[in-house]
């Protein structure tokens, strides 16, 4: 995805015309992204995949009456090496795990700073992922569900998240594990959403904390 030397390639999902142009006049303003095409609704934004095989979907969670929550699978599949980062007006964090589940890398809400939706194109495209902390805090709430939060991990998920605290980019896990950059993907987004953690910081801090790596603890 876009790399050092060219920019993200971005195509915007959205049913309000004066929200595309929003988002493009913010991605104009960075040279490292590039909108490439731009939908105004799910069979639009299939084709648009299709034609210009994005680096990163900016999607729209209701477009035309209807969720594209369903659709993030599909689109995955329609261009494998786009990462899909959901953009909405939902707050609840029911919606981000739906869409975590589904294959997104990234969820963002329509009430965050300008910034936190660059932040995330540039995270889903460096292979990582990106949880709007507003919802991030909501999905785990309390000291004591936080510290427990680590028992809810799978094995698979606890050793993923021990090899991101290690510095492996998801590429390097993947063949590590001799498992699908997906399923890396899958498995990082689960970790994601159960720890309610947005930066790979956060991920790297927690396994240190909770005695993934290292001796610390």
């Amino acid at each position: 995805m876009g790399g050092n030397s060219e920019p993200t390639r971005v195509v915007i999902a959205d049913d309000h015309a004066v929200v595309r142009r929003g988002l493009r006049a913010l991605f104009d303003g960075h040279s490292d992204v590039r909108v490439v095409g731009e939908a105004c609704d799910v069979t639009e934004t299939f084709g648009s995949v299709r034609e210009h095989r994005p680096d990163v979907l900016l999607l729209d969670l209701h477009m035309g009456g209807r969720s594209s929550l369903t659709d993030i699978t599909g689109l995955r599949e329609a261009s494998d090496t786009t990462a899909v980062v959901v953009l909405t007006m939902q707050t609840d964090p029911m919606f981000a795990r739906e869409a975590l589940l589904a294959g997104a890398a990234g969820f963002v809400t329509k009430q965050a700073p300008d910034e936190a939706v660059i932040e995330a194109v540039r995270a889903v495209a460096g292979g990582g992922t990106y949880l709007d902390p507003a919802v991030g805090v909501g999905a785990v709430t309390g000291s004591g569900a936080a510290a427990a939060a680590v028992h809810e991990l799978t094995s698979r998920e606890t050793e993923v998240l021990r090899l991101i605290a290690l510095g492996h980019t998801n590429p390097e896990i993947a063949e590590s594990l001799h498992v699908g950059l997906r399923t890396v993907e899958t498995h990082r987004a689960h970790i994601q959403q159960k720890l309610g953690l947005a930066k790979r910081a956060d991920l790297v801090r927690y396994a240190l904390d909770h005695g993934l790596v290292g001796n610390e603890r």
